[in-house]
């Protein structure tokens, strides 16, 4: 697979090559996938989570959040920690 860089993407890795951040171009492109790869799992698991949120509050699981509830929501947290 051949990838072209823009003249921008292209200047800032011969930077990090001159600084000796990577070693070749190859580089750059694949901690780019890995960054990219990185970003879509953690986008799945957010999602995912979405998902399971606006399921629970389908079924009547949900909390109505008032200056009140959370007043209340954060004593309980605080006497969880103390004990």
């Amino acid at each position: 697979m051949d990838v072209t860089l823009n003249p921008d993407q292209e200047a800032f890795v011969q930077q990090a090559i001159k600084a000796g951040r990577i070693d070749r171009v190859e580089d750059a492109v694949t901690e780019a996938l890995l960054l990219w790869e990185g970003r879509e799992l953690l986008r799945a698991e957010l999602i995912a989570s979405l998902d399971e949120a606006r399921a629970s509050i389908a079924r009547g699981e949900g909390r109505i959040i008032t200056q009140e509830s959370m007043h209340a929501l954060a004593t309980e947290a605080k006497q969880r920690l103390r004990s």
